[in-house]
């Protein structure tokens, strides 16, 4: 497998489709290793440049091919825009990369997830453990809330304090009616989150409470929606 090509014609192809932070979340969702520098005086993009590297530094991985050509697979899917699949897997296929995917993880690549939810719930999915994947799902975005508000609080409890027009964590400034109509429902979606999905994966046994895949990848989609929202709030200390 010639890396090198992939990485620069991959680099070059994306560009201008994805950005640095995207790039950096997907590598660390996907990746347990550190990126190195590898030089090349040619890429004058930071973003080309990012996925050159990554690439690369994966490349001198010890592991077998078929894991190796897993990440980058998983990898590469994070920060490719549909419209640039295909594109993205003749490079691959050219450079004797073996493209065959599990049809059920297409479904699961197809929906873009928040990377979040690719790094903690993708191997559960895999496995066709739908339950744990969404109690995961879940669990990670009670936790993500908690670290930004820095609240000792858990669960529902947390969702109506925080998310509250007068909590710490905002997505709208909450002056006008609609921006207090947003602040509102993300906060009754998140504490419902808690309600119906948590604390029922977290009490009851998986044969009493089963999740089917559609669900699965419906409830995923939910929690990747509220990951995002998450990511754009801003911390309100003291109010």
């Amino acid at each position: 497998m010639n890396y090198r090509l992939i990485a620069i014609q991959v680099g070059d192809l994306l560009k201008y489709y994805t950005c640095k932070n995207e790039i950096e979340r997907a590598a660390h969702s996907v990746f347990n290793f550190s990126r190195e520098d590898f030089p090349n005086g040619a890429i004058t993009s930071e973003r080309a440049k990012l996925i050159h590297d990554w690439i690369l530094t994966l490349a001198k991985q010890k592991m077998n091919n078929d894991e190796r050509n897993e990440l980058l697979r998983k990898f590469l899917r994070l920060i490719t825009p549909e419209d640039k699949v295909a594109e993205v897997e003749k490079i691959l296929r050219e450079a004797g990369v073996n493209l065959h995917i599990d049809e059920t993880l297409n479904e699961f690549y197809s929906k873009n997830y928040h990377h979040l939810i690719c790094k903690h719930c993708l191997q559960l999915y895999k496995q066709r453990n739908y339950f744990h994947a969404v109690f995961e799902a879940a669990k990670v975005y009670n936790k993500m809330v908690k670290e930004k508000a820095q609240s000792d609080k858990d669960g529902y409890a947390l969702m109506m304090d925080v998310w509250d027009c007068k909590g710490v964590l905002k997505i709208t400034p909450c002056k006008t009616e609609t921006d207090k109509n947003v602040q509102e429902g993300l906060k009754f979606l998140s504490a419902g989150l808690m309600r119906a999905i948590r604390n029922p994966t977290a009490h009851e046994p998986a044969l009493d409470w089963p999740i089917s895949k559609d669900d699965c990848l419906d409830l995923l989609s939910f929690i990747s929606f509220l990951l995002r929202q998450l990511d754009k709030a801003v911390y309100y200390k003291g109010n």
